[in-house]
């Protein structure tokens, strides 16, 4: 759990090793000189870092961090930016949007969590995509067509990141949406000043800018399009539609017509048809969509004496649209967020709740809703609340604890489901579509599925599952026996990839030429990695396996908010997240303590008392292989494990 802010505000929080009042022996030669009795010597482990676990992604954090700090170089011609930019996408073609909206979870699983506080994953994401966009990046598109092709239901997240990854395999798609852009919850989920559509449609323009690549617009598959043309005309069926349709509150009354769900509502805000909104809204939620709703009710305002038909609630509706002449003389309203879960609970990420505190929203945790007030007319005047009890996950009302809220719009962002008209058959009973462990639809040949379609999550986790159904069409269409997949599946560093790409590359393996051989050891030979073992796909490391007392005290590089106050924000539109400067990102990227991965400190090369550990050769070491050992003067004392801050040196090789 990521460190609060009141401590690293109170005191500059450091590791160490040992509490009050511990000690041990402070003749340390004996330790030193004994050795270790297991007779192990060491051998380098490359496993993967915990933030990479966390993240859905399975992005390569750790790498592009090391990247960013200059530890990682890139090939000759290639920018540090650039590689950045190549190893970040390599899981997730969005890091301008992620990097501003994810919630982290990455920084939460950070190791460094246990010295101070965590790196600041998000915002040298954010750098890397933004620096992407101002050097007009390119993402590789030479794979070789195979000739095969996917219809790929759904323009959000998860289709356009299957559509990048099949692309990269050499499999044509075409995507087809019913909206008249591409960008699914990005664009219509997600007010435009936490997603600034300058860098979202540059990042949508990048994949689609890769050829094979055909989108159809406007065009809703189920009506428009048969689902039997798709399955004639194309090798495999995508499903990434997500899900847009909210969850109604479970109360009476919940269907007056002026209460609505928040993806409904943010919709019609992101296609700029609502201007204004009502006097008294109330939103029940606590999790990201109900801060977005709250906050973007308190930018818009209301307008005094406005005539029935354009309430927001017949905007929401598509019924109409308002005139963008209304927002000159919209004023402040009222917004109250009511949660069941304390603010600490929230499943919101906390600098949200934070700034739609700052920003004016009445929030209020701990309560439940009861029941809808209604008129004569049977639109909602009131939400009646009480304050409640979680009994085994669900909200139990506190007898005579009752109050109303008085409101004009009731917004739901309790959850949403999936709108399968016109595809019905799809429909597992809960408004989502089943899926097996790769992400095919079970008793549909041909038809995969990703994204919120299968369990409404995070934006992060969508795009995880694109990756992993890409590769499941990929061996649909090579008819290949799928493999279970890895414990840690992600996107892992790769060394021998990394030794080809700078020339070094291990040479192939005749076993006939080495019949004859002395000794059955690689370290002098050519066609291994020597004492180099990769744990990656299987382990991931923790900070009781680092060495943190290398770490000192380093304040993190905080990107500047631009959050308005209360008497501000009617009307401010301005982008939430400032990003890094150059020199800030290397700063923070250079906080990471490269979790499973030698970063290049020499520890164990300056206390090694045998001078048995060594630098490889400038023109032969490269990311991972930068020390060796010399196993004839190595006497198995351990110091170098020890004094490891990354984890990296195990000892493991020898007998037992």
């Amino acid at each position: 759990m990521a460190t609060s802010k009141e401590d690293m505000q109170d005191e500059k929080l450091n590791y160490r090793r040992f509490e009050e009042g511990d000690y041990v022996t402070t003749d340390f030669s004996k330790q030193i000189f004994k050795e270790d009795t297991s007779h192990k010597c060491p051998t380098y482990v490359h496993r993967t870092p915990p933030c990479q676990g966390s993240c859905p992604s399975g992005e390569d954090i750790r790498g592009y961090l090391d990247i960013v700090r200059g530890i990682e170089l890139p090939p000759e011609g290639v920018s540090m930016q650039e590689y950045a930019f190549q190893r970040s996408t390599d899981a997730n073609p969005f890091p301008s949007m992620m990097g501003r909206v994810c919630p982290a979870p990455c920084q939460d699983g950070c190791n460094r969590n246990n010295v101070e506080d965590f790196v600041g994953i998000n915002s040298v994401e954010q750098y890397i995509g933004d620096t992407a966009t101002a050097e007009n990046f390119k993402y590789d598109n030479s794979a070789e067509m195979t000739g095969k092709k996917v219809a790929i239901v759904g323009g959000g997240p998860a289709g356009l990141a299957a559509a990048y990854q099949l692309r990269r395999m050499g499999h044509a798609s075409t995507v087809f949406d019913d909206h008249s852009e591409l960008g699914g919850m990005f664009k219509y989920g997600i007010p435009g000043y936490r997603t600034p559509r300058e860098f979202l449609n540059a990042e949508i323009d990048r994949i689609v800018d890769m050829n094979g690549i055909e989108v159809k617009l406007n065009t809703r598959v189920g009506k428009d399009v048969a689902v039997a043309d798709l399955e004639k005309d194309y090798d495999a069926v995508l499903w990434a539609i997500g899900c847009k349709s909210g969850r109604a509150l479970p109360v009476p009354n919940a269907d007056a017509p002026n209460c609505v769900s928040g993806v409904a509502f943010l919709e019609a805000f992101n296609k700029g048809d609502m201007q204004v909104t009502a006097n008294k809204v109330v939103c029940v939620g606590g999790g990201d969509t109900s801060i977005d709703v709250v906050s973007v009710a308190r930018r818009l305002g209301k307008l005094n004496n406005m005539d029935d038909e354009i309430r927001p609630e017949q905007v929401i509706g598509g019924y109409v649209a308002h005139d963008s002449a209304m927002a000159a003389s919209r004023e402040g309203a009222q917004v109250t967020l009511t949660s069941l879960f304390e603010k600490s609970e929230m499943t919101a990420a906390e600098h949200e709740v934070e700034d739609a505190t700052i920003e004016g929203v009445d929030i209020q945790t701990g309560v439940m809703p009861i029941e809808v007030m209604v008129d004569g007319d049977g639109r909602a005047t009131a939400l009646k609340m009480a304050k409640c009890n979680l009994v085994d996950g669900r909200p139990e009302a506190i007898e005579g604890t009752e109050y109303e809220i008085e409101a004009d719009l009731i917004v739901s962002a309790i959850g949403q489901g999936g709108d399968l008209e016109g595809i019905e058959d799809l429909d597992n009973g809960r408004g989502l579509i089943d899926a097996d462990a790769f992400y095919r639809v079970p008793g549909k040949e041909g038809h995969f599925v990703c994204g919120d379609i299968v369990r409404p999550h995070l934006l992060t986790t969508a795009i995880g599952q694109a990756s992993i159904v890409a590769e499941t069409i990929d061996a649909f269409f090579s008819e290949s026996k799928l493999k279970k997949r890895p414990k840690v599946d992600v996107h892992h560093f790769n060394l021998h990839e990394k030794l080809t790409e700078v020339g070094l590359g291990v040479e192939s393996y005749d076993a006939d030429e080495h019949l004859d051989d002395a000794s059955r050891g690689t370290e002098n030979q050519k066609y291994a990695v020597h004492n180099y073992e990769d744990r990656g796909a299987n382990e991931i490391i923790s900070a009781d396996q680092l060495f943190l007392g290398h770490f000192e005290y380093e304040e993190r590089n905080l990107r500047k908010i631009n959050v308005p106050s209360s008497e501000e924000v009617l009307g401010h539109f301005a982008e939430r997240q400032i990003g890094l400067t150059e020199e800030e990102a290397v700063a923070e990227a250079g906080r990471c303590m490269s979790c499973g991965m030698c970063f290049e400190c020499d520890n164990c090369v300056i206390y090694c008392p045998q001078d048995a550990i060594f630098r490889v050769k400038k023109d032969e070491k490269t990311m991972g292989r930068y020390v060796d050992t010399d196993y004839a003067k190595c006497i198995g004392c351990h110091i170098c494990a020890d004094v490891c801050p990354t984890g990296y040196i195990d000892m493991a090789l020898g007998d037992g």
